[in-house]
């Protein structure tokens, strides 16, 4: 079980500031055909609301294919944009396709965007933004790039982060072992 949640967590991608599934990967994860996947759903395409599902626009793809090093060959040449499914969306799945299979895999899907959720609450805020710091440096260095639009923007997010790092007041933790 823990395989198939290191593998669901891995097929979890971020789209539109949301937590999401592609159709290709949930297919694999079901053991259907991707076409066959999207078919059930456009049969009931009224419990998908757009907040439950959407397709990728042509930059979102050729984005998340260049970043997460997709490849084109695993989504079997598509011919069409895919589908991203949104926790809630994937829960609906269970529903449409109604299998025992179906339901068994739904499970270790939630349990994964739970567990994701649980790692991005726990993590402390001052952590992931000098995380993110770091990141935007690090690209800053390593490229070899032109002053742009761009690259002033990644100048200004990085002096915003500092500002919030040192303007964030520190709040007195309540409990032992407290100063």
């Amino acid at each position: 079980m823990a395989n198939q949640l290191t593998q669901i967590q891995k097929m979890i991608y971020e789209i539109r500031g949301q937590k999401v599934m592609l159709d290709s990967g949930l297919a694999i994860l079901y053991e259907v055909e991707t076409f066959n996947l999207n078919k059930a759903v456009k049969r009931n395409i009224e419990r998908f609301p757009v907040d439950f599902m959407f397709q990728l626009t042509k930059d979102e793809w050729e984005n998340l294919t260049f970043q997460n090093g997709i490849s084109s060959k695993q989504h079997g040449g598509r011919r069409s944009m895919p589908y991203a499914f949104t926790e809630q969306g994937v829960a609906m799945l269970a529903s449409v396709l109604n299998s025992k299979k179906a339901i068994d895999v739904n499970i270790s899907i939630m349990r994964a965007f739970v567990k994701l959720r649980h790692y991005v609450l726990s993590q402390n805020k001052d952590d992931q933004i000098a995380e993110l710091r770091k990141l935007l440096m690090l690209h800053m260095e390593n490229t070899d790039y032109k002053i742009s639009k761009q690259d002033k923007t990644i100048e200004k997010i990085i002096i915003a982060l500092n500002n919030l790092i040192e303007t964030e007041p520190k709040t007195k933790r309540i409990g032992f072992g407290t100063n």
